[in-house]
This record gives C-alpha cells, sequence and structure tokens, in this order.
C-alpha cells in the first residue's frame, strides 16, 4: 500500500507538475498525513525534490514539490541512411545532450560503431555516469525480426537484415534496448508533441530515401501481426514502361521505388528537367516557377495520393500526416495530393504537414522509452531507500 500511494503522488507530479502537499492530497485523495510519507520516501529515493515555497492562502507558504527529472535519462537513437541522429532526455522528456552525424557507414559492422561512438558521446557532453541512461530506444527502417536478431526490410543499411544484429547494438547500448520502425516513432512522435495532437487514428507517412507509414488506432501503435504493418514501400506499382516497378520480392518495393526520393529524379529526367542532383533542387526549382518542376512535383503528389488511397480504405484514418525528406515540401505536395484523392476514393482524410520535422522520430523515441524508464527508475530508487533503511 505505501509503495501504491508513493507511485500514486509521483504519477501526480510528472502529469501536473510541481504541487504542494494540500495540493496533492486533493488531488489524490489521500490524508495529508499519507501524502506526507509517501513524499519522505520519494525523497530519499531521488525521485521527488522540493522546489521552493508556494502560499495557498492565509498562513505560511507550503512547499513546493516535483518528480526529479534527473532521477533517470532515456538514450535516443535515429538511424537513417543519410544522417545519425541521438539525443539523451531526461524524465521529463527534455533533451539535455543531442549529437547528429552524415551517416557514411558502408557496412553493417562501421553503422554498429558509429551509433556506439554517437550514443558515448551524447551521454558524455550530457555529464551522465554509468548507470544514468536507464532506457534506449533505436528508430530504424525495417522491422525487427526477434527470431534472427536482425533488421528486415531495410535496403538502404547495407547488411541491416543479417542474423544477430540486434545483439550487436544491444552489445554497443546496453541492456533494455527496444528497436523500432521509425515510421512507427515518428508517428508516436507527432502524436505526443506534433500535428497529431489529441488524434486516436491517423497515419504517418514517411517519404525520403526509404517509405515508411506509422499506424495509431484507437490511440495505440498498430504493428500488425509480424511488425509489418506499413511497410507501404511493398505496395504495387506496375510502371513497367517506365523502368520502375520492376524489384524482386524481398528487395525494394515497388512503390518505395515509385515514390521515394531516388524516383523524384527519375521524374525529372523524364520531363527533361536536367541539371538537378538532388531532390531538393528539383523542389527549389518548383517554387521558383519552372513549368518542368511544377510537372515532376505534381506526378510525385499524384503517386503518393495512391499511397494514401490504397491505406485508408483500410483502416479509414481521420487524418494522414505527411514527413521525412521529400514529404518535408509540404506546401508543395498536400494541395495536389488531396485534389488527387479526391478524384480517386470518397475516403480522402486531412493530409497535413508534420510539425516535427526531423526531430519527430526522436520525439518518439524519447516518449518510447520514458515509461519503461521511468518504471525501472521507481523500482530502483525504492530498493535504494530500502536498503539505506536496513
Amino acid at each position: 500500500m505505501r509503495e501504491w500511494n508513493q507511485r500514486l503522488v509521483l504519477d501526480l507530479l510528472r502529469s501536473t507538475g510541481p504541487a504542494t502537499r494540500p495540493r496533492i492530497a486533493r488531488d489524490t485523495g489521500l490524508s495529508k498525513p499519507t501524502v506526507g510519507q509517501a513524499l519522505l520516501g520519494l525523497e530519499e529515493a531521488g525521485l521527488v525534490r522540493t522546489v521552493g515555497r508556494r502560499a495557498e492562502g492565509p498562513g505560511r507558504a507550503a512547499v513546493l514539490y516535483e518528480a526529479n527529472p534527473a532521477a533517470g535519462h532515456v538514450l535516443a537513437v535515429d538511424i537513417g541512411r543519410e544522417r545519425l541522429r541521438v539525443a539523451v532526455a531526461d524524465l521529463a522528456g527534455d533533451v539535455v545532450s543531442r549529437v547528429d552525424e552524415r551517416n557514411r557507414c558502408r557496412s553493417a559492422s562501421a553503422l554498429v560503431r558509429m551509433v556506439r561512438e554517437l550514443a558515448e558521446r551524447a551521454v558524455a557532453v550530457a555529464g551522465l555516469g554509468a548507470g544514468q541512461v536507464v532506457a534506449t530506444v533505436v528508430g530504424s527502417p525495417g522491422v525487427a525480426d526477434r527470431r534472427n536478431r536482425a533488421v528486415q526490410l531495410a535496403p538502404n543499411l547495407p547488411g541491416w537484415g543479417r542474423k544477430g544484429l540486434l545483439d550487436e547494438l544491444a552489445a554497443v547500448l546496453g541492456p533494455g534496448l527496444v528497436v523500432e520502425n521509425d515510421a512507427n516513432l515518428a508517428a508516436v512522435g507527432e502524436r505526443e508533441r506534433g500535428a497529431a495532437r489529441g488524434v486516436d487514428d491517423f497515419a504517418y507517412l514517411a517519404v525520403g530515401t526509404g517509405l515508411g507509414l506509422g499506424l495509431v488506432l484507437g490511440g495505440e501503435l498498430f504493428r500488425g501481426a509480424h511488425g509489418a504493418a506499413g511497410e507501404v514501400g511493398y505496395l504495387p506499382f506496375p510502371d513497367v514502361a517506365s523502368g520502375q516497378g520492376a524489384s524482386a520480392p524481398g528487395e525494394r518495393g515497388q512503390m518505395e521505388d515509385a515514390v521515394a526520393a531516388r524516383s523524384v529524379l527519375v521524374l525529372a529526367e523524364r520531363h527533361g528537367l536536367t541539371g538537378v542532383r538532388s531532390p531538393r533542387d528539383v523542389f527549389a526549382l518548383a517554387r521558383q516557377g519552372d513549368d518542368r518542376a511544377g510537372r515532376v512535383v505534381r506526378e510525385e503528389a499524384e503517386r503518393l495520393a495512391s499511397v494514401v488511397a490504397s491505406v485508408v480504405a483500410v483502416v479509414d484514418p481521420e487524418l494522414v500526416v505527411l514527413g521525412g525528406g521529400i514529404g518535408a515540401n509540404a506546401d508543395l505536395l498536400v494541395e495536389p495530393m488531396t485534389e488527387s484523392l479526391r478524384r480517386m476514393t470518397p475516403l480522402a482524410p486531412r493530409v497535413v504537414p508534420g510539425e516535427l520535422a526531423e526531430d519527430a522520430v526522436l520525439v518518439g523515441a524519447v516518449a518510447t522509452g520514458l515509461a519503461a524508464a521511468r518504471d525501472v527508475v521507481f523500482e530502483r530508487g525504492l530498493r535504494t531507500a530500502r536498503t539505506r533503511l536496513t
């Protein structure tokens, strides 16, 4: 019962912010002496700290308590084909250090080493010691294969599907590692702090080097029977005449070939647009009014609309959030996507730009790690307090 009361008080402080003992008693329904005992135990465990006083009526100002955000930390890692991003956050979800680097790795071994180096650097910059990071969440393209301890369906990361890769990551990042699909984490991030706040049924469409979809249904992340829900890159796209849609099963998906970053350059060449080296160049020209670049953008938008139309016919989301390197050009894509959707289906949802941009995966990774980290810290803090008493 004592631990239950402590958990109740701690959860309240985490959800509502700093509060006095009388306020905690009112909000929890516990007696003031019970709240006092719970706060004493939480202080001894390092889970709660005082942050001044607050007047709540006549008489002496009451002591103000808050959940101690420094009681533990979460390590979040975003592994992309182009960039690696690593962040350390405290238990309030605030990022205390961050490291970003270009991904120049050409093998899985090199990528694991680089992840370890960036993680160690981020932890050092945060000024943390051993044991202060209590949860680690990695976002990666593809699907974690628990049986073979690998990450499947990630063709843009060479060697990522080899057996035992998850164990290699755990060896350099520590126990309790969670590896989640990056689009799934981005969806969690946009629901936590972005464009999907308060929305229980939505899809996050990530369009960049690859193509992925994160689904939140009924307020919960939906992964499917094998964790592959949202692998929309494998939808068919039978545009054989263009040379696209010819990938063999198990390789890069047909739809990913048709709409991801590489396809924008293929479309640019088809429309006679020369001198462009990246999709960014194409979108920049479209913003300047170049007709050929505009046609490329419209065709890209139509293809993305076909992806969304396939998804909405099955899961009927209220909202589709557009993200990723290509999706970041929502100012050019949303309007033609919406027009195409209205022609394709009577089920067209709202399509909106993501609000978190390149931070979506990290925000989702932190949010995912916080629940586990808070449980670990609570149990560890109470064990430490009990040891002191004995």
